[in-house]
């Protein structure tokens, strides 16, 4: 019976998850909506219920009832598969975040996280890499200049970024000494390691700001340029598809930067989930905020951040930590 309750529970963990991470992203596209239009001075969505809070669920139904169109010479099933690739690699990366310590339910301790890997970080950075699939393919795919583009231009900027974000994750993995997630954060008892790492704090903002496609960062995107990218060709919900991915990437990177950087679930007063909310919701405000202020770097300026500034901090910042840690 042990094995049958334990599956029950990790059933429950699933379903949660998924629901508070979909119902979250669908409220962020509002909350990002709504924060650039008062930064541009205009109200944003406001017609779809009381201030607009029902506009996630009008989008919603409005791409569930569009006509899912499948270009003529597209290469039809990776074109249809490109999509859940993106939004399944983004949701699985959850799977190893940490929401809080332990709880005991019927005698029994259960995990707040659905998998303690002892690899978790390794497993959050191979989910990224198979991320990288679901944007080639999908404008490889669509048989469109524009959309093969785009493509080409996020494995690229996607491989480049992946390099600077595990680097500058080494220091913090020498300082907890493992690459589980969970004990990365109980490592951070006394002080969260933005204290004592700085210089990994930015290179990892700046390199998952790179890996979500964010702006300054959306060259796979880019709308006076490519249309919309690697995703041009689609509409319906598997537009609906790429776009929870990229929102969903959002909260993942959010949860990372809590876990590896803020103490994840630690702090006073408020219960853990919580904690752990609140720190992501404001590692997506910073994001959307950067994106209504900064314009989009040429794409020579996106490479040249990357492998000739990141990529030389990092390795810097590793071999100092090292050094001190030795000392």
């Amino acid at each position: 019976m042990d094995w049958l309750i334990g599956f029950i529970f990790l059933v429950i963990k699933l379903g949660l998850v998924l629901i508070a991470l979909l119902l979250v992203a669908a409220y962020l596209v509002l909350v990002e909506r709504k924060f650039l239009a008062r930064l541009q001075i205009r109200y944003g969505p406001n017609r779809a219920g009381k201030f607009g809070l029902l506009q996630p669920f009008a989008d919603t139904i409005k791409m569930m009832v569009k006509e899912d169109i499948v270009p003529a010479a597209a290469d039809r099933m990776i074109f249809l598969l490109a999509p859940a690739v993106v939004a399944f690699t983004a949701l699985l990366m959850f799977a190893v975040v940490p929401f809080g310590s332990d709880l005991t339910i019927m005698g029994r301790k259960i995990p707040m996280v659905i998998s303690d890997l002892n690899v978790g970080l390794l497993f959050v950075f191979a989910m990224s890499a198979l991320g990288v699939y679901g944007v080639a393919l999908g404008g490889w795919a669509s048989n469109s200049k524009y959309s093969l583009l785009g493509g080409i231009r996020g494995a690229a900027q996607m491989i480049s970024y992946e390099l600077s974000l595990g680097l500058s994750l080494v220091p913090i993995v020498m300082l907890a000494r493992s690459f589980s997630l969970v004990d990365i954060v109980n490592a951070q008892v006394d002080y969260p390691f933005i204290l004592v790492q700085p210089v990994s704090f930015v290179i990892f903002i700046l390199s998952a700001m790179a890996e979500s496609k964010r702006i300054p960062f959306d060259l796979p995107e880019a709308e006076n340029e490519l249309g919309a990218g690697y995703h041009t060709e689609y509409s319906g919900m598997r537009f609906g598809l790429f776009f929870l991915g990229e929102y969903v990437h959002m909260q993942v990177l959010g949860a990372l930067t809590a876990v590896f950087f803020l103490g994840g679930w630690r702090g006073p007063f408020l219960p853990p989930p919580v904690w752990l909310f609140v720190k992501i919701f404001l590692v997506a405000l910073i994001m959307i905020w950067i994106r209504g202020t900064l314009p989009r770097l040429r794409y020579d300026q996106l490479m040249a951040l990357g492998w000739k500034v990141l990529i030389p901090a990092a390795l810097i910042n590793i071999m100092v930590t090292g050094a001190i840690l030795l000392l």
